[in-house]
C-alpha cells in the first residue's frame, strides 16, 4: 500500500471543500440551499475586460507559454494601480511578481522563507490557509490573538511577551478577513516598527480594500515598509474574477526575486488572455468601484436585517465582502448554530470557528448572494 507523506498529517481538508459537498448533497435531495458562506463574487467582471480577452484569443501568439513574470504591461498595470490608489511606487521590473491568485503567493512565500522549526505569526481569528500553509512546509505556527475588545487588532504587548527568536514570517490582513476591521495606517507604522525590531518579514494579505471602504490602504504606505514587508492583493473581489486566478506580490526586489525562484519552479506562467483582462480590469475608473459598492451596499443592509432576525450583533465597523455578527448570549457552538440554519432553512452560514479559537460566538455572512436571494433568507425566518 502507498502511503501519503508525513506532511498530510498535519492538514484537513479546507472546510469550504468538505461543506460544500454536504451542501450539494441537499442539493441534489431537492433543497433550496441558499449559499451565504463563500465570497466568490457573483457579479461580472466589466465589459472592458471580457472584450480584452476576447480580443487576445484571437492573437496567435497568446497560446504558448508565458513569461514567470508576466507581460511587462501587466506589471505596469500592477504598478500604475498602486500609484494612483495608494500613492505607492513601485518598479514594475523587480518590485511587482504577479501571481495565479494570491492564495498561491502563501505557499511561494512560505516555501521561499520558512524552514523546518521556523515559527510563524499568524492571526486569530484569520484565513485558515496560513495555517495549512505553514503546517505543510513544517514550520510551527504561532497564535496572535485579534480581539472585538480591541478592534480586531493586535496586542502588542501580548506580541512581545511571545517567543520572537524563532519567528520568522507574521501574516496579517486588513481590511481583515473574516470581521472586516479596517486597521489604519498608525497600526502599519506599528507594525512595521516591530518587524522591523525582531527581524521578522511582514506580510499584508489586501484583497478587500476596495469594497465597502471609502479609506483604501496599503502597508506599502509606511515609510520603510520594503526594507521587512510584502504585500500580496488580488483581482477576484475588487474586479469579480476570482476564477480567472490573478493576484500579485509587492515589495523588495531580492525578497520579490526569492519568491520567483518558488514560483518559476511551479508553473509556467499566466495564459496570455487573462493576462490582458487583467491589464484592462486595473485601467477601470472610479465609477466601478463606485457601482459595485451601491450594489454591495443595498446587499449588506439586508444581510445585516437576516444577522439581527437570528438574535445576532452586527459588527457595524466592518467593511469588505462579509458581515461579521455575534451569536446570541447563551450558544455554545457556532458550527451546531449553522447547520441547525441549514438542515432547517436551508440557508448555509459560515462558522466563525473555521477561522480559529476567537473566532467561537461568531457568524460569517458573504455578500456574494443577490437581493432577492437575501430577501428569502429573510422571509424564512
Amino acid at each position: 500500500m502507498i502511503t501519503t507523506a508525513k506532511r498530510l498529517d498535519t492538514v484537513e481538508e479546507y472546510y469550504f471543500s468538505s461543506k460544500l459537498r454536504e451542501v450539494r448533497q441537499l442539493m441534489s435531495e431537492g433543497k433550496s440551499i441558499i449559499n451565504m458562506g463563500i465570497g466568490s463574487p457573483d457579479l461580472s467582471p466589466s465589459k472592458a475586460v471580457i472584450e480584452a480577452v476576447a480580443s487576445a484569443i484571437q492573437d496567435e501568439n497568446g497560446h504558448g507559454y508565458q513569461s514567470y513574470q508576466g507581460l511587462p504591461e501587466l506589471r505596469k498595470g500592477m504598478a500604475d494601480f498602486y500609484q494612483n490608489q495608494f500613492g505607492v511606487e513601485l518598479n514594475p521590473n523587480n518590485e511587482i511578481l504577479p501571481l495565479m491568485g494570491s492564495k498561491e503567493g502563501i505557499m511561494h512565500i512560505s516555501m521561499a522563507f520558512l524552514n523546518e522549526g521556523d515559527h510563524v505569526l499568524i492571526p486569530n481569528p484569520g484565513y485558515p490557509t496560513y495555517t495549512s500553509v505553514t503546517n505543510l512546509v513544517q514550520a510551527v505556527p504561532v497564535y496572535y490573538d485579534l480581539k472585538e475588545e480591541n478592534g480586531w487588532e493586535p496586542d502588542f504587548e501580548a506580541l512581545e511577551k511571545l517567543e520572537l527568536e524563532k519567528v520568522k514570517i507574521m501574516w496579517l490582513g486588513y481590511p481583515h478577513m473574516p470581521t472586516g476591521a479596517r486597521g489604519s495606517l498608525a497600526l502599519f507604522e506599528k507594525l512595521v516598527a516591530f518587524a522591523k525590531k525582531h527581524n521578522i518579514l511582514l506580510i499584508n494579505d489586501n484583497p478587500y480594500s476596495f469594497v465597502l471602504n471609502d479609506n483604501p490602504m496599503s502597508l506599502l504606505q509606511v515609510e520603510g515598509a520594503k526594507d521587512v514587508a510584502l504585500e500580496l492583493n488580488s483581482l477576484s473581489k475588487t474586479f469579480n474574477m476570482a476564477g480567472w486566478r490573478v493576484g500579485m506580490v509587492l515589495g523588495n526586489p531580492e525578497i520579490i526575486d526569492a519568491v520567483l525562484k518558488v514560483k518559476s519552479n511551479m508553473d509556467s506562467g499566466m495564459f496570455y488572455g487573462i493576462q490582458k483582462g487583467a491589464v484592462a480590469a486595473l485601467n477601470c475608473d472610479k465609477y466601478w468601484f463606485e457601482d459595485q459598492n451601491k450594489i454591495y451596499r443595498r446587499r449588506r443592509e439586508l444581510t445585516e436585517k437576516l444577522a439581527e432576525k437570528l438574535g445576532c450583533k452586527v459588527y457595524k465597523e466592518g467593511v469588505g465582502l462579509f458581515v461579521w455578527a455575534k451569536l446570541p448570549e447563551g450558544i455554545e457552538s457556532s458550527e451546531k448554530f449553522i447547520d441547525e440554519i441549514l438542515y432547517e432553512k436551508h440557508i448555509f452560514i459560515t462558522p466563525g470557528t473555521i477561522f480559529g479559537s476567537n473566532g467561537e460566538g461568531y457568524i460569517r455572512f458573504s455578500l456574494c448572494v443577490k437581493e432577492e436571494k437575501v430577501q428569502e433568507a429573510i422571509d424564512r425566518f
